[in-house]
């Protein structure tokens, strides 16, 4: 029969086992996400890894040095992204949901992952303030569809201004729209579709000046 220390020396296992299985699911972090401000979240189904894949092939990935994203949710693109990242490379993480940004904080133990509670419109003074310097590329799934007026023309713009020379705009969207943001800002624009996903998704890569700069 095992000892008591034994049984105390277990225990602290049990609790985490049991804390654990109270942690919500990434399904359902993402869902409440949604149903809480349902205009930031562009789907109530994170991103399939067929679409992730895609939308992440021509970055540049040996010469990245910050990679910002734009709603990350509970990290559906986050993961991948610090996969091929290098070692001395920042991610910057904005999300004006906190419970999202702290979903990813209890989750994610990567040196390289910086979270930011805020919005996408004030990217240029949450790099500024850590001193962080231009984007290689910047991510967003937001829908500019559905964003409050000013906002995606906000966003656009105030990417435009961080993303260094040759660097790009990687939006993933489920309506055309987010063109009448971006061609004030970019060029040139590349354009593709990718079926599987839920809903089926329009990749854009909007490069600041040339893509084989």
């Amino acid at each position: 029969m095992p000892s008591s220390s034994a049984r105390t020396l277990k225990s602290p296992r049990r609790l985490q086992r049991n804390r654990d299985r109270r942690a919500p699911s990434p399904q359902w972090q993402f869902l409440r996400g949604f149903i809480k401000n349902p205009v930031m979240v562009g789907s109530i189904i994170p991103s399939s890894r067929v679409l992730i894949d895609k939308m992440l092939d021509p970055v540049d990935w040996a010469n990245t040095k910050l990679f910002v994203e734009y709603g990350p949710g509970v990290g559906t693109f986050t993961r991948p992204i610090l996969d091929r990242l290098g070692p001395d490379a920042k991610l910057v993480t904005i999300d004006t949901n906190p419970d999202f940004t702290q979903y990813l904080n209890e989750r994610i133990d990567d040196p390289r992952l910086v979270t930011v509670t805020g919005s996408a419109a004030d990217v240029e003074k949450i790099l500024a303030d850590r001193e962080l310097g231009k984007a290689d590329y910047v991510l967003s799934g937001l829908p500019f569809s559905t964003l409050p007026p000013g906002v995606g023309d906000a966003i656009a713009k105030a990417t435009s201004n961080v993303v260094r020379k040759g660097g790009a705009f990687l939006v993933y969207q489920f309506s055309p729209k987010v063109l009448d943001f971006i061609k004030p800002h970019f060029a040139p624009i590349k354009r593709g579709f990718e079926w599987i996903n839920v809903p089926p998704a329009t990749l854009f890569w909007a490069y600041n000046g040339d893509a084989e700069a």
